[in-house]
């Protein structure tokens, strides 16, 4: 399927968006910088999911050139002041918060280097699959700078704070193998099919109920945050509002008639 162009002239150049039928496809496009983010790379994320069209049920975050992101723009922080320092930092906060809480679920097609910010911003998606040549750093500590995009946040959810401490202490690297051990992927795949087996997870996941898709995305993290007595009244919560919809009652007759496909170990 060819894509088709969305937001067309809305968006800053380094950020391409395209559809692939019910997806979403946002391309960063600064392959000369190894797609390092700029401000208007961020803000350019953040309009993208603000109007997002309501008939797309995933996006696909990938890459143009060899790798995903290098991190922040260096070049654009070293006049930065302190007060300036902490805007910029929360305007991160906000674009990637656009994407983690954001309508749909989002899928990372990962390569190459994810490093620094580009970590954080991946770290805000929900499923990611790595390429073989995807190496994953956190060299702030190196730089004289601390995680400004979440990383602290999200990260130790992922691989604990132990890993994420010794990654930013010692300038430790992960290859693809070992991120995906320590958590930082769900799926290592062959050089060169990131984005296509991004895009076949990404209709799958389209295709589910959206009650469904809007329960993993906002209520499950909040969930696992919160403490046993509330999560258990959160989740009937939000399993009677799922399973009340037409739509859930659609697809469990479906079921119940032979006419939905089940579960197999294939």
């Amino acid at each position: 399927m060819n894509p088709e162009p969305l937001l067309a002239g809305v968006l800053p150049p380094t950020v391409a968006v395209a559809r692939h039928g019910s997806v979403a496809v946002l391309t960063l496009d600064r392959p000369d910088k190894r797609n390092a983010l700029g401000d208007d790379m961020v803000l350019g994320i953040e309009r993208f999911f603000a109007e997002l069209p309501d008939d797309i049920g995933a996006v696909v975050i990938t890459a143009s050139g060899d790798h995903f992101c290098a991190g922040l723009d260096l070049a654009e922080m070293t006049d930065r002041d302190t007060l300036s320092g902490l805007r910029h930092s929360r305007m991160w906060h906000r674009a990637f918060e656009a994407i983690e809480f954001g309508p749909v679920p989002v899928v990372a097609a990962l390569k190459g280097a994810v490093i620094g910010g580009g970590l954080e911003l991946a770290s805000a998606t929900h499923v990611r699959v790595a390429e073989r040549s995807t190496f994953y750093a956190l060299p702030e500590g190196q730089r004289g700078i601390f995680v400004g995009g979440g990383g602290s946040v999200r990260l130790p959810r992922l691989i604990g704070v132990a890993r994420m401490a010794d990654l930013m202490l010692t300038g430790r690297r992960y290859d693809a193998e070992e991120g995906l051990s320590a958590g930082l992927s769900q799926y290592v795949v062959e050089d060169g099919t990131g984005l296509q087996v991004a895009l076949e997870l990404a209709g799958r996941i389209a295709g589910n109920a959206p009650q469904t898709n809007f329960a993993v995305i906002q209520a499950l993290p909040r969930i696992a945050e919160a403490g046993p007595r509330e999560g258990y009244l959160m989740e009937s919560m939000m399993a009677a509002i799922a399973q009340g919809t037409d739509d859930a009652k659609r697809r469990m007759q479906e079921f119940l008639d032979g006419r939905a496909a089940k579960v197999t170990d294939r």
